[in-house]
């Protein structure tokens, strides 16, 4: 496609140069544009389709980057990256040293907030607007570009909690169109419904209640009616909330008709938007499969069993036992805190509850956690997805950190399965008397084995195994970072005798067969795919000391940075722990 608008467009500045009546082509040729790269580099789609028209005329309207845009999440950011000088380097998005598939404060003086998880971006907005206020700076606008997923998260109500009484020159741009990554859930989202469709009383309206100038809603792929209203609301003081309703995957059917499949649908045939099929789909199953899976066939023979998400069901694959068990599976929208203590309240009163959760959301529930689970002792399975490097998304998503932050808490078993069949056996032994808190972590993406359907079987708690018999040197591994530590071990030419083995608990520690180890050899390397610091290899290194080791302990892990964008396999290499980094440590050692 000939891109005779967007291809002149360096900068906001380029983009006021343009009449009004241009817009409804720029936007054309920018959906295109975004469907043209996605198409073949992947990435997140719907959401920056759905808010094409909206983004053009935040820019247009407001003198960006005076004023101040924050987009929450970051997902529909894509049509903002284009617009504000990165046109030409899009192709590199999420890609190894290429440009972050989210707003990032050091690529960009148009991205004023890092973003990545969600409903920051009017605490964030607020404070800038307050920042503002403090050094006598009135007519900068402070924009917060939020979804209704996102509103509905107990840190952006906080945001506008405090904003209705501040005065602050801030406006919060309510994009609404029924989704997250799955569809949006709630009683909030059963008011904006309401509201689209003009059902509400005039006296029930929860954002005006909070000292709210509230407009809308409006159309928010109108392009005449998007100016009229930001035009307007610039001259307004105080806080203020546009509520405009789009489309996810506006402009391309399939991504309109099928909103969750196409929010990052990987590759895809841009012309008739069909997902290209993997060439080989003889392939292992995707862990978040196996828990899906393994949990609904333990729910249907156990009723205590529940199984809480929040707002991760088709990520998690908690959708499984939703559709059977919509009575005991519960997707509580993006809402971590809740999260954890409604599943430690269930199970005070005896069920069985998993909570699955994103190891990087789990930050944001530390202190139910500790406060009210493990003080309390309460046996709630935590199965925490995505720990490890998760490739492309970055920084904001990687889940190195779970290992190290868990590790401290009192009460607390942690467990990190090797394979789907150890995932498949850990779930089975959570269900199995659970006398305390267990914590289960687990990587996107596929295992390494193919037929993982076993007979249930109850592991012991605590205890690991010998994967390999050596002499010289002895690999300990926790996790499905096993695989490489496999690969590694088996690349390695010579006579070299190496034993690995897999601890599979974090904690309880294996002391038993660690105190073996420590005796025979004088060389121990331990790996993991989370922190360096705090994690797996400290606990070792740990317990080695109270044991008076006199040999070297090694540790491989992530080092102590924030690692970036890239292929995962790419940042295995960087972190150390890809299996040729593995093979090159072990053969330094022993030379």
């Amino acid at each position: 496609m000939i891109y005779n608008l967007l291809s002149h467009i360096n900068s906001p500045q380029d983009l006021r140069k343009l009449k009004a009546d241009q817009l409804e082509l720029l936007a054309k040729e920018l959906r295109e544009f975004i469907i043209d790269i996605v198409s073949t580099k992947e990435g997140h789609l719907g959401a920056s389709l759905g808010v094409v028209e909206l983004t053009i005329a935040l820019h247009y309207c407001f003198d960006t980057p005076k004023d101040l845009l924050v987009w929450d999440v970051g997902h529909q950011a894509y049509g903002h990256k284009i617009l504000t000088g990165r046109r030409n380097i899009f192709e590199t998005n999420r890609k190894l040293n290429g440009i972050s598939g989210f707003p990032k404060r050091e690529e960009s003086i148009y991205d004023t907030f890092g973003t990545g998880h969600s409903s920051t971006s009017i605490s964030a907005a607020l404070g800038m607007a307050i920042s503002s206020k403090l050094k006598g700076d009135f007519t900068t606008q402070h924009i917060a570009i939020i979804g209704d997923a996102s509103i509905a998260s107990g840190m952006a109500f906080e945001g506008l909690n405090h904003a209705g009484v501040t005065q602050a020159n801030l406006l919060v741009v309510l994009n609404d169109n029924a989704i997250g990554i799955d569809p949006s859930v709630g009683a909030l989202k059963s008011y904006l419904t309401r509201a689209k469709i003009g059902q509400k009383p005039l006296t029930d309206n929860i954002i005006e209640a909070l000292n709210f100038h509230y407009e809308g809603p409006i159309d928010g792929h109108n392009l005449p009616k998007l100016l009229k209203a930001f035009e307007s609301l610039k001259t307004k003081q105080g806080p203020k909330l546009l509520h405009v309703i789009t489309k996810k995957g506006k402009g391309l059917k399939q991504a309109e008709e099928d909103q969750v499949k196409y929010h990052a649908p990987g590759k895809f045939d841009k012309a008739t938007g069909e997902v290209l099929s993997k060439e080989n789909q003889d392939l292992p199953p995707k862990f978040q499969d196996v828990f899906g899976f393994t949990l609904l066939e333990l729910a249907e023979k156990d009723e205590a069993i529940i199984g809480i998400t929040p707002a991760m069901p088709t990520g998690s694959s908690l959708k499984y036992m939703m559709g059977k068990f919509p009575e005991r599976a519960f997707d509580v929208g993006i809402a971590e805190q809740h999260a954890v203590t409604l599943a430690a309240g269930m199970a005070t009163q005896g069920h069985k509850v998993f909570c699955t959760i994103y190891s990087t959301f789990l930050q944001r529930a530390y202190d139910q956690l500790i406060h009210d689970v493990a003080i309390q002792n309460l046996p709630v399975v935590f199965c925490i997805d995505r720990a490890g490097l998760v490739g492309n998304d970055g920084a904001t998503h990687h889940g190195v950190f779970d290992l190290a932050f868990l590790r401290c808490i009192p009460n607390l078993i942690i467990a990190a399965p090797s394979d789907a069949i150890e995932l498949r056996q850990l779930l089975y032994t959570a269900t199995q008397d659970l006398q305390k808190p267990m914590a289960i972590r687990y990587p996107r993406g596929r295992g390494s084995i193919k037929e993982w359907k076993k007979t249930f079987q109850k592991l012991k708690i605590g205890k690991g195994r010998c994967l390999l018999e050596g002499e010289m040197l002895a690999v300990l591994s926790l996790g499905s970072i096993c695989s490489n530590v496999s690969k590694g071990i088996k690349a390695i030419d010579g006579n070299f005798s190496i034993a690995h083995y897999d601890l599979r608990f974090l904690k309880p520690l294996d002391e038993d067969l660690l105190k073996s180890i420590l005796k025979k050899f004088q060389h121990i390397i331990t790996i993991e795919d989370g922190t360096i610091k705090g994690g797996f290899g400290d606990a070792v290194l740990e317990f080695a000391q109270a044991e008076n080791y006199r040999g070297k302990i090694h540790k491989l892990g992530i080092p102590d940075q924030f690692i970036e964008h890239g292929d995962t396999e790419e940042l295995y290499d960087i972190a150390g722990i890809s299996s040729e980094k593995i093979k090159e440590k072990i053969i330094s050692i022993l030379k």
